[in-house]
Parts: structure tokens; C-alpha cells; sequence
């Protein structure tokens, strides 16, 4: 189709967005309806699978069982209620959890390749009580290549049809304002209009978008990891007619990035370890003011992840001396001693080094006086075995120059804000009523719903595969458009 009529077909199911929760609701509805459309704004389906690690959690699967573990949809939101300290939405909690070891069996019996390790409490979040965590042994593309072979599958049976480069642009209502369709415009530039039934928003978040990123916020968008068609239109959309937004109090980020330059939107040198469990710290932390604010051994990355949002930009700096550089384990991910090094030799932004304490505070533009009291009370802590901040491991004073620093950004790399849906995932206006025909699953409906100001491991990829798939089922009864 190619001109800029309206479709004289009206689908049963319209789904705009290609990645997680809308490939799970494309499947699911066609394997009840002939009459599924789904759009997408990139030339490839999958979604922010293309990019992130896919990690999954359900409680009572076959897996567990097998291996012997016993676990519930209870004990889940239990965990859950626990690691967000009660700050995600309840009823989409229990929603995601309840269903979730229907979604994760069924992803096994279409040859998902789960890590023979799995499942295991935790990695690098908070552990859950019991091992229900689970992750494709080639990441967001295990998860990725079993959805789109299921959808290949529908539409080689035409029971779906997929349109990719169609960008939604807007939604299409009655004079009661309820949503019937959507008009999409092509990589051509040419307007198509869809009728529908119902309507699913599952066309991710805004984290590819840094004007909307810092309106949603409240701070910069400091890095280019998020897959970058999540440019926030779902937000837009549902916002049209209607729909509201939630979770801006539940702003949450990682523990830090190595960024590679001062450019909007700039790339990554590396990651940091910071997990004491696999390194304990050499290295101490320090803000803007040269103040510690973190012990660095402390291993709940919850905790060190909450200070960090306290601190001027949630950024800090790693401090360190010339002995600590030849001494202590390599500190960045894939780098030994000698290539941490050279990343000071170049002008590198965000790497300093100078053979003063005094000078370095001056280049990496930290407040000298909190610097070097800092570093005067670590090393009291080092030789007296009593630091102020209770640090255990205190291998050895910084006293020798040269000395270094290296500012590190934490950095939201999922949506905290979110369209406002009910328990049955209907988006809903101001005074909660829903807006007839329309729904939303995925990123769009905000991370802070199912892991709250926290990160609680498998709670982004799991909700979204599984309200996808409630979707696809509920919005069109078994037997009709057979």
C-alpha cells in the first residue's frame, strides 16, 4: 500500500512496536486471529533485544523444578516488594509474576537457550531470596531470535502481517474519543491510516531521546547505550488522547559509566568494577566536593546505587595512586594495568592524572580542600584499621605519585516514567478511566511499575513479554477470526 488512503480492512489487532511486549502480543493474537498488524519504526524487528541483556525472572517454572528448587508468585512479590522497598505498582507486580512461569515455559519450548548456570538468586543486582533468574546464553538475542522465528512463522501462515519503517504518528479516534487505528507514515514519507478494534502501544521508551529524556527526568541524558528507536512516540500518542504519565519519583540509575567524551550522547570506554564480591576496592570514591559518600566495599549495589543518586549529577571519581595502578586487580572490565594507563596518556576526557593531589583535584575539577581531607581520612583509616566510613578492606594508603581520577556518570538506561495503565493494562486518562481501545505493554508504561526506585533483576524483559502475550490472548477470544 502506498497511498494515503485508509485501509479498507478493520483489524482485529493493531500493535505498534516490534520489540519484547509487542512481538509477544503479535504471536499470541495470531494464533487466534488472521486480521494482526503489527508496525515498526526500524527496518528490523526486536526492539531494544538488540541491545540489552535479555535477562528474565519467573518463579515456579519447569526449570525449577527439574533442578529442584522450590519457589512461588508469592515469594516473587515478596522479593520484589522487598528489593524496591515497596515503590512498584502492586497490581502490575502481581500481574507480571502470576503469569510469568507460563511466559518463561512457553519460551523453552520454543528452543529459548537458556544459560546452563541458571537459574541463580542474582548478578549484578540485588539477589533474590531464591534462584529465579534466568538469561539466554547469547543475551537480549536468545530472547530476540525465538520471537521473531514465531512471528516469521504467523506470517508465512497469514495470520499476521508485519510493516516495518512505519512510523506511528498519530492515533485515530471517534467523535466519543475512543481509539480506532493509527496513521503511520512510511520511510517515504507516505500517510497510511488503520482501523482497528484495539490498539496496543508497546513501542518502548524514551531513552534514545535526550529533549525528552531531560523533560521526563529532570537531568541530561549522559550516554547512547538505549536502542535508538526509543525515541519516546508511544508517549506522545497515548499523551494525545488522553493518557497520562507516572513514575517520575522513581528516577533510578546504575552505579556509573566510562564515558569516551564530553559530546551529548557520547559512547562508553568501559565498565567499571565495582562489585566487591568479584573485586574488593583498591580505589576510593569521591563527588564534586572531594567528599566520600559510599563505603566502597559495601556490597548491597542497592545501597551504593542510592548514594550515588544523592550525590551533584550522579557522578563521581575514582581516585587512586601510582602503587595502587601497579598493584591492585584491574579495576575496568577487559583492561589490564597497562591499558588503564594508557587511557590517561591521550587527553582523554574524564581521565586525569597529575603529581599532586592539588594539581589533580585542579584537572578533573574537584574541590581540592574535600579532596585531600578525603584522602587524609582514608589513609588515617589504613594505617589506625578504623575507617570513618567502615571500609574493611584498606590494602594500602594514597600517598604515592603520580595520582589519578576518573569521573564516572551513572545513567538511567530504561524508562522510569511511564503511560498510566490499570491492572488490565488499559491506558487510563486523569481520573483513572480507560481510554476505550487502547492498551500499553513494555517499556512504555514505565520501569518504575514493576521494579520500582531499584533494580530487581529480569523485571523489565519478563513483565514485558508477558503482559504482551495476556494482551494478545485477552484482546482477541479464542475462536474469534478463525
Amino acid at each position: 500500500m502506498t497511498d494515503t488512503t485508509a485501509s479498507t480492512d478493520v483489524w482485529d489487532l493493531i500493535v505498534i512496536g516490534g520489540g519484547t511486549a509487542g512481538l509477544s502480543a503479535s504471536i499470541f493474537a495470531a494464533q487466534r486471529s488472521s486480521k494482526v498488524l503489527l508496525l515498526d519504526t526500524a527496518d528490523v524487528l526486536g526492539g531494544t533485544l538488540w541491545v540489552a541483556n535479555g535477562q528474565l525472572s519467573a518463579a515456579g517454572t519447569r526449570l525449577q523444578k527439574e533442578r529442584g528448587i522450590e519457589d512461588s508468585p508469592q515469594a516473587h512479590l515478596d522479593d520484589i516488594m522487598r528489593l524496591s522497598r515497596g515503590t512498584v505498582n502492586e497490581d502490575l507486580v502481581r500481574l507480571a509474576v502470576w503469569n510469568a512461569a507460563d511466559t518463561f515455559d512457553w519460551l523453552m519450548d520454543q528452543g529459548f537457550d537458556v544459560d546452563p548456570a541458571c537459574p541463580v538468586d542474582g548478578v549484578g543486582h540485588e539477589p533474590y531470596s531464591r534462584a529465579r533468574y534466568y538469561w539466554g546464553q547469547q543475551g537480549g538475542a536468545s530472547v530476540r531470535k525465538v520471537l521473531v522465528a514465531a512471528v516469521e512463522q504467523a506470517v508465512s501462515e497469514g495470520r499476521l502481517e508485519v510493516r516495518l519503517q512505519h512510523r506511528a504518528s498519530r492515533l485515530l479516534t471517534d467523535d466519543a474519543g475512543n481509539v480506532i487505528g493509527v496513521e503511520a507514515t512510511d520511510a517515504d514519507g507516505a500517510a497510511h491510516r488503520f482501523h482497528a478494534t484495539s490498539t496496543v502501544l508497546a513501542c518502548g521508551g524514551y531513552t534514545a531521546n535526550p529533549e525528552m529524556y531531560a523533560e521526563l527526568n529532570g537531568r541530561p541524558l549522559y550516554t547512547n547505550l538505549p536502542y535508538r528507536h526509543s525515541q519516546g512516540d508511544g508517549y506522545t500518542l497515548g499523551q494525545s488522547v488522553g493518557g497520562t504519565l507516572r513514575g517520575g519519583e522513581n528516577f533510578f540509575c546504575n552505579f556509573g559509566f566510562l564515558l569516551d567524551s564530553d559530546q551529548p550522547k557520547p559512547g562508553m570506554v568501559g565498565r567499571l568494577n565495582t562489585y566487591p564480591q568479584k573485586r574488593l576496592p583498591w580505589e576510593i570514591y569521591v563527588n564534586v566536593h572531594g567528599h566520600r559518600f559510599v563505603r566502597e566495599d559495601m556490597e548491597s549495589v542497592d545501597a551504593r546505587e542510592n548514594a550515588l543518586l544523592e550525590q551533584p549529577d550522579q557522578r563521581y571519581w575514582v581516585i587512586f595512586d601510582q602503587s595502587i595502578l601497579e598493584q591492585a586487580p584491574p579495576f575496568i572490565a577487559g583492561f589490564d594495568s597497562a591499558a588503564i594507563a594508557a587511557l590517561f596518556a591521550d587527553n582523554r576526557p574524564y581521565f586525569y592524572k597529575a603529581d599532586t593531589l592539588e594539581e589533580l583535584a585542579d584537572r578533573a575539577g574537584i574541590a581540592t580542600e574535600g579532596l585531600l581531607s578525603a584522602i587524609r581520612g582514608y589513609n588515617f583509616g589504613v594505617a589506625s584499621g578504623n575507617d570513618f566510613f567502615g571500609r574493611k578492606h584498606l590494602p594500602a594508603p594514597i600517598e604515592i605519585g603520580p595520582f589519578y581520577a576518573i569521573r564516572a556518570q551513572g545513567a538511567a538506561v530504561s524508562s522510569a516514567v511511564g503511560l498510566s495503565v490499570d491492572k488490565s493494562l488499559r491506558v487510563v486518562r486523569d481520573d483513572d478511566q480507560p481510554i476505550r481501545g487502547l492498551w500499553a505493554a513494555g517499556e512504555i508504561i514505565g520501569a518504575s511499575q514493576t521494579m520500582g526506585r531499584a533494580v530487581c533483576g529480569g523485571m523489565m524483559a519478563t513483565p514485558a513479554l508477558t503482559f504482551g502475550r495476556l494482551l494478545g490472548q485477552r484482546l482477541i477470544p479464542l475462536g474469534e477470526g478463525q
